[in-house]
């Protein structure tokens, strides 16, 4: 059985958009070898992402299609085991990040980003 990862939002985009190259050689090599899953937030920010026009499509379309395309899934920890997760991440603002990183890290798995940020303070955190 292949080992599962959560992907960031950006990721998931760049999946949806066709745009692999985008990615390191090592982490195709994640995505074509592990079990891909994105936290619940992650559909919710391409969404407000969609509505301030910074993508075309709703979060829903874009994972859907990449549900039935690539098999992601939607991880499916509780709500409050992630947010007692994403309330130990005190270096960053962003709610987005925190809850998507305090997923990752409420189900025990690696986090597939590219943000300096995130793998700066997440061990978890991985691009390549």
């Amino acid at each position: 059985m292949a080992a599962l990862i959560h992907l960031d939002t950006h990721v998931v985009a760049w999946l949806f958009a066709g745009e692999v190259e985008r990615m390191p050689a090592a982490v195709r090599r994640h995505l074509e070898r592990e079990s891909l899953a994105i936290s619940p937030m992650v559909e919710l920010e391409l969404q407000y992402l969609f509505e301030i026009r910074r993508t075309t499509q709703p979060g829903a379309l874009v994972v859907r299609d990449l549900a039935s395309r690539i098999g992601l899934t939607l991880a499916d920890s509780s709500f409050s085991r992630v947010v007692d997760s994403a309330a130990q991440l005190t270096w960053t603002r962003d709610p987005f990040d925190r809850l998507i990183v305090g997923h990752a890290l409420a189900d025990g798995v690696r986090l597939l980003t590219r943000d300096d940020v995130i793998r700066k303070h997440c061990r978890a955190a991985l691009w390549g």
